[in-house]
């Protein structure tokens, strides 16, 4: 049983959806309209199972999210120029690390992730990484001042999730090898619908650990937040938001993978993000049960990073010139021209989100 949101889909996409969808614990699945080809399975798919648990389903980047601020200030109050070159200096972009260690507890893990923090993980605490990562600054409907940040688990939640994907593949290949951390990088590839059953070992220590980087990227998001909220010399804070788009949870005794899709359960609040031009959205789930009580997690790409560095710059810049950012021809592929029309988008999921506020961007630098 399964239910596809979105439209015009390549056949790679698709195929990715199908083929899970063959495996007999996989007894529902669902596409968003953002969907894209992802790794083993698309990016924008949901899938619950029953009794097995599938780490690449939910991808390299546990907890990777959006986190949403509303500040008691207005754009008129603020230099974004100088705000901006601010943060560049300051939050480390891209594959850059961090100098500093900050806070972050490390509990309830096995002593594999607890090694992955110690020797790789903490320096990517506060750090943004690349790609469709943010940070952003934009005005709610009312005018205050939103940030908005989009960022993961970075390093620990990337080691954590290779660990486990090479593991399972191990596991159903029966190959037994000792430290296995120690030879990761020997396994290049462990792309496949490999599993742990979720009562064994390697499912409750996948569980445990995937938790951890979960609670990481939530409390990286939170950390650059407060770190620009310093720089904006500590105004009061309205609401927050956090919400993650790569995970699994166990519901009802079945296994909800998502990856890159959010939890819209009746009366949840998320937040979707669009695109540098068209910001983001605030919105409240309706609980429908075709969609896995579940979300796009932004508009979904059009366009490959390859194609879409055929785009012209000029383009870019015209479709910027409105707004403070950090772009150059480097970044085109994040041109608001490689996504999918987010309007659109959330026409095919009126039935599972409504939106509560549109946040326009004033300000948004790009990992």
């Amino acid at each position: 049983m399964y239910k596809i949101y979105a439209r015009d889909l390549d056949d790679t996409t698709l195929n990715q959806f199908y083929e899970a969808m063959e495996l007999e614990c996989n007894i529902q699945g669902a596409l968003m309209p953002d969907a894209h080809k992802g790794y083993t399975i698309p990016i924008g798919a949901v899938i619950k199972s029953k009794d097995y648990l599938f780490p690449s389903y939910v991808g390299f980047d546990i907890g990777c999210g959006v986190s949403a601020v509303k500040l008691d200030i207005y754009k008129e109050d603020i230099d974004l120029r100088k705000l901006k070159d601010e943060i560049v200096k300051k939050i480390p972009l891209g594959f850059r690390k961090n100098s500093k260690v900050y806070p972050f507890e490390i509990k309830n893990t096995t002593e594999i992730a607890k090694q992955i923090y110690e020797t790789y993980g903490k320096y990517y605490m506060a750090t943004l990484g690349g790609g469709n990562h943010f940070i952003e600054l934009g005005e709610g409907e009312d005018k205050k001042v939103w940030i908005i940040i989009h960022s993961g688990s970075r390093g620990y939640g990337f080691k954590i999730a290779k660990y486990y994907m090479t593991k399972a593949m191990l596991n159903h290949k029966n190959i037994k090898i000792n430290n296995l951390y120690e030879r990761l990088n020997e396994f290049e590839d462990a792309e496949g619908h490999y599993y742990f059953h979720v009562d064994s070992e390697d499912g409750q220590d996948y569980i445990k650990d995937m938790n951890s980087a979960i609670e990481f990227a939530r409390t990286n998001r939170k950390t650059m937040i407060d770190i620009i909220i310093g720089m904006l010399n500590n105004p009061l804070q309205l609401e927050y938001i956090d919400k993650n788009h790569n995970h699994l949870v166990l519901e009802e005794g079945f296994v909800i993978h998502r990856k890159g899709a959010i939890s819209a359960k009746k009366d949840e609040i998320g937040i979707i993000p669009a695109n540098m031009k068209d910001g983001s959205f605030i919105v409240k789930g309706k609980g429908c049960s075709d969609s896995i009580f579940s979300s796009s997690h932004g508009a979904g790409r059009a366009l490959s990073r390859k194609e879409a560095k055929k785009l012209d710059i000029n383009e870019f810049n015209q479709l910027m010139k409105n707004i403070v950012t950090n772009h150059t021809d480097r970044t085109i592929d994040e041109s608001p021209k490689v996504y999918k029309d987010i309007f659109e988008v959330l026409e095919l999921q009126k039935d599972l989100v409504e939106v509560v506020e549109h946040i326009k961007p004033i300000l948004n630098i790009k990992g």
